[in-house]
């Protein structure tokens, strides 16, 4: 069949502006994410991989919990998704978690901050194309904007080659929470996919502690590694490191994974990765609620340039680059 070769492509609709009901769950999640920097620091010194899992174990039955008071239906994975569910797992749970802590080592946290902060720009590419849509160019010019301004809250640092290896790590991981997430939030939604992601992220955490938890001092002399290790790191965990695992298990993990994946669904992993930005901002603020120093000039300004990108990338416009 021929077709002439004065046809037109088909026009493409503008993408509408989206509704601040829609991003207000998201705002708050990441809002929550940031707040974790601050709470996490009780935990420096904690055993990494039994404190991690013991948050996303009980996150996840805090989920189930309020998935059947609300009479929300909690789908079986089947086939490939499974994969994709792993996937979040390991990658926006676990290694996250080892990227981030490996990558303070070799570099100052403002290096791995940033990386991170970088996400919104991976998102506003691949996401759309898992969509099955086309990179929208409004997106594309406020992610740097939004880049732009958290690097002027975190600041830059100091860091070597394998700094900046596994803050590359901790960016393709944050990317993958959300991008892994797309194929199965059709089916699953925002309660399916936060509850099988936290109890499959606890399962690997857990299966981690085991094998590598070696026994704290002055406890159980000679043991390497395996279960009644894990028991004992567990026991090591003070009064105000079990208090901020369970902010993490409560508010960071069971509600923020939630509020997230509502917003992603809503608005599509692109426009939500902007959202992103709020994470440093809420960051400064409760480390100044914490004792921390008024923010700098640097700070105030990376506020307006994040608020500037985020009013750029939310507003209708083009529908794909």
């Amino acid at each position: 069949m021929s077709t002439s070769a004065t046809s037109t492509a088909p026009s493409v609709a503008p993408m509408p502006s989206v509704s601040p009901r829609d991003l207000a769950p998201g705002v708050i999640g990441m809002a929550l994410v940031g707040s974790s920097v601050t709470v996490s620091r009780s935990l420096v010194g904690a055993p990494l991989f039994a404190s991690q899992a013991v948050r996303y174990a009980a996150a996840a039955l805090i989920l189930i919990a309020l998935a059947r008071v609300a009479g929300v239906p909690l789908l079986r994975p089947r086939g490939r998704e499974w994969l994709w569910l792993a996937g979040i797992a390991g990658t926006g749970l676990v290694l996250f978690n080892v990227a981030v802590v490996r990558g303070v080592a070799h570099a100052e946290p403002a290096v791995i901050a940033v990386a991170v902060a970088s996400v919104p720009i991976l998102l506003g590419l691949v996401g759309p194309l898992l969509e099955g849509g086309r990179p929208s160019r409004r997106v594309l010019l406020a992610a740097p904007v939004v880049v732009a301004g958290a690097v002027l809250v975190e600041g830059t640092g100091r860091t070597d080659a394998a700094g900046v290896g596994w803050g590359a790590l901790a960016l393709a991981c944050e990317a993958g929470f959300t991008l892994l997430a797309v194929p199965v939030l059709g089916r699953h939604g925002a309660w399916g996919v936060s509850v099988h992601a936290v109890w499959l992220g606890a399962v690997m955490l857990a299966g981690l502690a085991v094998f590598t938890q070696r026994p704290v001092s002055g406890t159980m002399p000679g043991l390497a590694s395996g279960p009644a290790a894990f028991v004992a790191g567990l026991g090591s965990l003070t009064a105000r490191q079990w208090a901020a695992v369970g902010y993490l298990a409560v508010l960071v993990t069971a509600v923020a994974f939630l509020l997230w994946y509502r917003t992603v669904a809503a608005v599509g992993s692109g426009r939500a990765g902007l959202l992103t930005g709020v994470a440093p901002l809420a960051a400064a603020a409760a480390g100044m609620l914490g004792g921390g120093s008024a923010p700098g000039p640097a700070v105030w300004l990376g506020l307006a340039v994040v608020i500037a990108g985020l009013a750029l990338g939310l507003r209708g416009g083009d529908a794909g680059a």
